[in-house]
């Protein structure tokens, strides 16, 4: 079990449905978030940078971890395998800051069993036939891929209700103010202001 003076965070959504762009923006906007960097086992895409985006490893070094319990979760994905390193989140947390992970269900269900507060954010896409619009409009996957991930993404929101909070990114500004409100209502919670204000009280 990980004990953390920071906040864990959770975000999972089906691909296409503007995840990235709303956990991008929040870390940028909202002091004292660091976004999770994940180990994974792919290569990288053009722009992208070790240490940044991901750690990326081989998969020895990945097996090693898992054999070794260095992971909070860790999951395949498309062929890759993707994971949360323990030393890291631990070493993050421990500064105070809070954390957001951006993982699939499968990982995050596993990283919930290893830390059970930690609040889980699900995004919505307006609907099925949005999500395809938009997956198509990127221009990246073929019909084929377009059909695996629509099929993964029926399969993720099978996955709803195992989460705390739904966010529905129809509007995308509506969408960020209600993601964002939810770790600005977190961090306002008795849990986490018990300390801030029992040193008040002590001045009176």
């Amino acid at each position: 079990m990980i004990q953390h003076p920071g906040n864990v965070f959770v975000v999972s959504a089906p691909s296409g449905a503007g995840k990235s762009t709303l956990a991008q923006r929040l870390v940028a906007t909202v002091p004292d978030l660091i976004f999770s960097i994940s180990f994974t086992t792919r290569k990288p895409r053009p722009g992208e940078v070790d240490g940044r985006d991901y750690f990326f490893i081989d998969d020895v070094r990945f097996d090693t971890m898992v054999r070794e319990g260095g992971f909070v979760e860790w999951v395949q994905v498309y062929g890759h395998r993707y994971g949360t390193g323990r030393e890291w989140l631990q070493k993050t947390l421990a500064t105070g800051r809070d954390v957001l992970l951006d993982i699939e269900t499968t990982g995050a269900m596993n990283l919930r069993r290893a830390i059970p507060d930690a609040r889980m954010i699900f995004i919505l896409p307006p609907s099925a036939t949005s999500l395809e619009q938009r997956l198509r409009s990127r221009g990246k996957d073929s019909d084929e891929q377009i059909a695996i991930r629509l099929q993964h993404a029926r399969h993720e929101m099978e996955l709803y209700h195992a989460y705390d909070y739904l966010v529905l990114n129809d509007d995308l500004e509506l969408g960020y103010r209600q993601f964002e409100s939810i770790i600005l209502a977190t961090r306002a919670g008795l849990d986490r202001m018990t300390p801030v204000a029992q040193r008040i009280l002590k001045g009176f």
